[in-house]
């Protein structure tokens, strides 16, 4: 139950999967709680810094993945933050390395990122579960699932300032190579993007919460092709010059200079562009598979103590979906917020364009899952009132 806890949970491929419980395993109890988030995400967005949101959200997972490619942990990434699990024996490492993001995203980025590592332990006495499964969304990738509210909790706790992690000393770096957000925003090819939060009511309905997700996703499969995937299936589109070209190079320039660096990037990309205008492959690159490794490797759907989707929609699919939820909440059953956009938006973390094993955030281009959020918390309020 050590570090290979999670490298024995078996994967499963189908996503109606994820609702089953056989599919979890218990977090061992010697276990870490790691979440993170940018504060007020909501005044960044609404000012137009989608991209920087996002990418302050993925840079938490880039860098523990940085720490030990060897080593694989759970983790969910959430638009403007992210949560994940490590063993006890990792707190220290694990703890820096949110030090430094926290840094990183205050003095590059000009966002304010929390973060805490909360034992299992204390979950499990403060009456959460914390369970994982493993969806095999492609042969390289796979992404952790949460169930038991546990997350939640941790998240809450961090937010009230139970705990917490804090910045690294002035000028500290995180190791962020890898993380990039180059490609071009997805638009809408059926009406619109809608992202979308659905979490259980808490009063012990279980049956209830899983008949609701089966239905909702029984519908995008119904009246969306691939359930609403919001990546073309032969993949996303290169961009020139390449997205969050100043973000990217805040992440990743270390000690060089933000021009070197910069101009490295835009080298980088002018590579796949011409490849793929010429129909050409470069040794063991080819940009048409890695475009098409891109849509299989796409988070666009995931379970983190509830269901969380950035999908392709029709608007008639949209408000169809809208209404069963909106009886759910009114008959007790779910909590839900959603939000609409135009396009979706992309953040990615690149261990090598030579392997299969590279992973791509999606979330909406105009707020997504945080504004999402924000309906969430108001119909939760509403609630209590």
């Amino acid at each position: 139950m050590g570090d290979q806890f999670y490298d024995d949970i078996p994967a499963f491929s189908d996503f109606q999967d994820v609702v089953q419980k056989d599919r979890y395993r218990s977090l061992p109890e010697d276990w870490l709680i790691g979440v993170a988030d940018v504060v007020d995400s909501t005044g960044a967005l609404q000012a137009g810094r989608y991209k920087a949101v996002n990418t302050v959200g993925a840079s938490v997972i880039s860098a523990i993945m940085n720490l030990d490619r060897d080593a694989s942990f759970p983790f969910v990434f959430g638009g403007d933050g992210a949560a994940f699990a490590v063993p006890e024996g990792r707190r220290i490492e694990v703890s820096a390395a949110l030090a430094g993001c926290q840094r990183w995203a205050e003095e590059e980025i000009d966002l304010q990122l929390r973060a805490a590592l909360v034992p299992v332990r204390d979950v499990i006495t403060a009456g959460k579960k914390v369970s994982v499964a493993k969806f095999q969304v492609s042969p390289g990738v796979a992404y952790a699932m949460f169930s038991g509210g546990g997350i939640a909790w941790a998240d809450a706790a961090m937010k009230s300032g139970d705990y917490s992690v804090d910045p690294a000393p002035a000028g500290t770096r995180p190791d962020l190579s890898g993380l990039s957000c180059r490609w071009r925003p997805m638009e809408s090819q059926n009406g619109q993007i809608l992202s979308l939060l659905v979490l259980p009511r808490g009063n012990g309905n279980e049956s209830a919460f899983t008949g609701l997700v089966e239905e909702i996703l029984a519908i995008l499969n119904q009246e969306t092709e691939r359930g609403g995937h919001p990546v073309a299936p032969d993949g996303p589109s290169y961009s020139w010059p390449p997205q969050g070209l100043g973000i990217e190079v805040s992440a990743s320039r270390g000690s060089k200079s933000k021009f070197s660096r910069a101009l490295a990037i835009i080298g980088e990309q002018a590579i796949p562009c011409v490849l793929e205008l010429l129909g050409r492959s470069l040794k063991r690159f080819d940009p048409k598979r890695y475009r098409l490794e891109t849509t299989q490797n796409t988070d666009f759907r995931k379970f983190d103590d509830g269901l969380k989707l950035t999908v392709d929609c029709k608007t008639e699919t949209i408000s169809a979906i809208e209404k069963k939820l909106t009886i759910a909440q009114q008959e007790g059953i779910a909590f839900f917020g959603l939000n609409t956009q135009d396009s979706a938006v992309m953040t990615c973390i690149v261990p090598s364009p030579f392997t299969n094993d590279h992973m791509h955030f999606v979330d909406g281009g105009a707020g997504g899952y945080a504004l999402a959020a924000v309906e969430l918390k108001k119909a939760m309020a509403a609630a209590e009132d």
